[in-house]
């Protein structure tokens, strides 16, 4: 299961956030989303664990709990992602 890790310190690393979910199970990947420019942490992430039920119980055991200052966010992420509608522009015809 991917899970969504929101309102991290900036401080927070991958390897804080692998070792505090270890305690409910496996973790296969974890991911630190940084700016492209500066390379510091926009505050979230994402954490992948191979089983559901381990991934359930580290999400209801760590949703709102305070690292590094902060009562973090812990939910299931969304697969697909949620796309707004955009409209096309409208077509200038050259007169």
């Amino acid at each position: 299961m991917n899970i969504y890790i929101g309102n991290l310190s900036y401080d927070t690393t991958e390897e804080a956030l692998k070792t505090l979910f270890d305690e409910f199970g496996a973790v296969e990947n974890v991911k630190v989303i940084k700016d492209r420019f500066s390379g510091r942490s926009k505050g979230f992430g994402f954490l992948e664990m191979p089983s559901n039920s381990e991934a359930d119980k580290a999400i209801k055991a760590l949703n709102g709990k305070r690292i590094d200052g902060f009562n973090i966010k812990v939910n299931p992420a969304d697969p697909g992602g949620k796309k707004r509608n955009k409209r096309s522009p409208r077509k200038r015809r050259g007169f």
